[in-house]
C-alpha cells in the first residue's frame, strides 16, 4: 500500500511554484478542505497561476470536514493550542492516516503529529 501524504497550504504553494528542493515523496497525496479554500483565495500574480492551482485541486483528493476530523480538530486545538486552520489540516492528516507535509516549523514540531518538512530551493 502506498504511503499517504497530506499537503499543507504552504507546501502546496511551494510545490506549484517549483520551489521545493526535492520532489514530493511517492505515494498518495491529499489536501484538507482548508488548504483548498486557502489556495483558491490566494492573491495570484497571473491568470495562469490561478489556472495551475485550479487544475492541481482538480487532480488531488480534497478531504471535507467529517465528524471524526471535527473531533480531532477540537482536541488538537485544546491540547496543542494550534490555530484553527492548522488544527483542521493536522486533524485531516491524522484521520486519513497520512503524513503531513508542511513548512510550518511550529506545526511540524507539535508532538503527536506525523510530519515531513521539505527543503526549499535557495
Amino acid at each position: 500500500m502506498a504511503m499517504r501524504y497530506c499537503l499543507d497550504t504552504n507546501t502546496a504553494i511551494y510545490f506549484l511554484a517549483g520551489r521545493l528542493a526535492e520532489p514530493l515523496p511517492d505515494g498518495e497525496w491529499l489536501i484538507s478542505v482548508i488548504t483548498e479554500l486557502e489556495l483558491r483565495s490566494y492573491a495570484f500574480a497571473s491568470a495562469s497561476d490561478e489556472r495551475k492551482v485550479s487544475e492541481f485541486i482538480g487532480r488531488i483528493p480534497v478531504i471535507d470536514l467529517t465528524p471524526e476530523i471535527k473531533t480531532l480538530t477540537i482536541t488538537m486545538r485544546r491540547e496543542k493550542q494550534l490555530k484553527l486552520p492548522d488544527a483542521i489540516v493536522a486533524a485531516t492528516a491524522s484521520a486519513a492516516q497520512a503524513i503531513l507535509i508542511t513548512n510550518d516549523k511550529r506545526l511540524a514540531q507539535t508532538s503527536g503529529i506525523r510530519c515531513v518538512v521539505p527543503s526549499l530551493k535557495v
